[in-house]
């Protein structure tokens, strides 16, 4: 198994959240929420004031620390740092989207769904398959 990406485990990870208020909220409700030390917290709430670089440095925030293991993104928030999300390759933390109230999920534009339909067509082609 040399090959492989280690992951590291730990006893507890977080999940780091970025949406918008309704849905943060329904997760800090269930438990997510977390506050550190320095007063960090591992959620974004987004609305019409939030810049797309607060987004931006919250999701490079989120996808290095070592004690996120997911990071939720609402699809419509991860279409406005796509370029980001796409070329985020590392299994830990993960990132999924995740429809919002007022935004549908729309499976053309998740990138774990257009990951998994590039990686099944490969093998098939790969195998003679079609």
């Amino acid at each position: 198994m040399a090959g492989r990406a280690q992951i590291p485990t730990n006893n507890s990870a977080l999940i780091a959240m970025i949406a918008d208020e309704d849905t943060v909220t329904g997760f800090l409700l269930a438990g997510v929420g977390n506050v550190d030390l320095r007063r960090k917290t591992n959620y974004l709430i987004v609305d019409s004031k939030t810049t797309v670089k607060a987004i931006e440095d919250a999701f490079k925030e989120f996808t290095s620390k070592e004690d996120i293991a997911i990071v939720l993104i609402s699809q419509y928030v991860a279409n406005m740092i796509r370029f980001l999300v796409d070329s985020y390759n590392k299994p830990v933390p993960a990132i999924l989207e995740i429809p919002s109230k007022d935004h549908p999920y729309d499976p053309a534009h998740d990138s774990v769904l257009s990951r998994v339909r590039y990686l099944f067509s490969a093998e098939s082609v790969a195998s003679g398959r079609r």
